[in-house]
């Protein structure tokens, strides 16, 4: 019997579209390859939640650049994925929750944040033992020393600050006013950064070296109820330089507003801080920029010229009227690990800590960190971070230290 004709060609069409199924059945292999999970454990709630919100944009922008400019090359393409835990606000409540990130996210390949130097510390205690490498802008010289392998500090250490920021402090005064400060008083909170960075001051030969005599010497528990017997006695003594070291924005709001009741504020008293609390912009919208003019601080990193770019972006998806450190050296932390994928060429915890304590590199990811060279010793101490200072004027903190990537020049107060 003869088939109509009819008969092949709907055949045909059978065979036909059973071959453009059978092609599209094996389109997902060549699908984009799997996600690479990075953590961040930042602050979200409680008095350092703002912080935590930054470092968290900034964090975000990074991996939305990253994924946008094609993932890591090395991975296929693959793009980077953002998991954010919240570290509370004590470090009970920290430690918790790093070990709610590394029981949960046992594929995560690297993680960064942490914020205060007391948190990042016992973070780490549960991200070493994971095998999980920790990159943070802390400043505890303590994270370094305990032999751990997954730890890696991108910004100069507390005692590395202190030491360095001493004696260009005081031979910018110097050119500023004629006059080098002979006097000098402390006020302090009992965080883990802040005692970083006194330290060598007051134990070594920081005040010695520099000829200069302690007049004032106090430390508090934050949060701080009330400032006036602590400014009482910075008056008392009249330094010629305050070294003021609140790590939180109600406290050095404080601290502040009573040096100004006492005469003391405006940039009548060379005041320095140290990190990004006394940059923070909460403290702007909370009291008059007059009070907090020509204040510095010494930080681990801050906006700088050449990164105006990334600035003015971060600026508009986040409404922050500037890029502070923590939000700045997020974005940072995630290039680098994305860097750390590319050398090492799988999405492997230990092979990207490797990777790390290998990586050398003076471009790219190493721009958005000062001195613009990224490399680590074996202890995880970055070997080629510098210090920055920054400085409150009109009603904006700009980076004044060193010259060649400052924003403005310092203008130190007159005696």
């Amino acid at each position: 019997m003869r088939l109509p004709l009819c008969f092949f060609m709907t055949a045909r069409s059978f065979v036909l579209s059973l071959g453009l199924l059978t092609a599209f059945v094996y389109i997902p292999a060549f699908a984009q390859p799997a996600a690479v999970k990075v953590g961040l454990i930042v602050p979200l709630s409680g008095p350092w939640a703002r912080q935590g919100q930054v470092m968290r944009q900034g964090a975000e922008l990074a991996i939305k650049h990253i994924n946008t400019q094609g993932g890591i090359a090395a991975l296929g393409g693959a793009p980077m994925e953002l998991l954010v835990f919240d570290a509370g606000d004590s470090v009970e409540r920290a430690k918790n929750a790093a070990q709610r990130m590394v029981a949960d996210e046992p594929d995560l390949v690297g993680a960064a944040g942490a914020y205060l130097s007391s948190f990042t510390l016992a973070v780490t205690e549960v991200t070493e033992r994971a095998s999980l490498s920790m990159l943070t802008l802390s400043y505890s010289d303590l994270l370094t020393t305990r032999g751990f392998y997954y730890v890696f500090q991108t910004s100069a250490s507390g005692a590395y600050q202190s030491t360095n920021a001493l004696p260009i402090l005081l031979d910018i005064a110097t050119a500023a006013s004629g006059a080098r400060p002979k006097t000098i008083a402390i006020v302090m909170d009992n965080t883990a950064a802040s005692v970083a960075f006194v330290a060598p001051i007051k134990e070594g030969s920081a005040l010695k070296d520099n000829n200069l005599e302690l007049v004032v010497d106090e430390v508090f528990t934050p949060p701080l109820a009330n400032a006036t017997s602590l400014i009482q006695r910075v008056r008392a003594a009249r330094p010629d330089l305050l070294l003021l070291l609140p790590t939180t924005v109600s406290d050095s709001k404080l601290l502040l507003e009573k040096m100004n009741e006492f005469g003391l504020g405006r940039g009548k008293l060379p005041t320095v801080s140290n990190g990004s609390a006394m940059g923070d912009p909460d403290l702007l919208q909370n009291m008059p920029a007059a009070l907090l003019e020509g204040v510095m601080s010494v930080v681990g990193n801050w906006s700088l010229r050449g990164q105006e770019g990334i600035i003015e972006e971060y600026k508009n998806i986040s409404g922050e009227p500037w890029m502070t450190q923590n939000a700045l050296s997020e974005y940072g932390h995630m290039w680098l690990l994305k860097e750390a994928l590319e050398l090492a060429g799988v999405a492997d915890k230990k092979a990207v800590a490797e990777a790390l304590h290998k990586m050398d590199i003076s471009n790219g990811a190493a721009s958005y960190f000062p001195g613009n060279r990224v490399r680590f010793a074996a202890d995880g101490k970055r070997i080629d971070a510098q210090l920055l200072v920054i400085q409150w004027q009109n009603g904006v903190p700009v980076s004044v230290y060193p010259d060649a990537t400052a924003m403005q020049k310092i203008k130190w107060p007159a005696p």
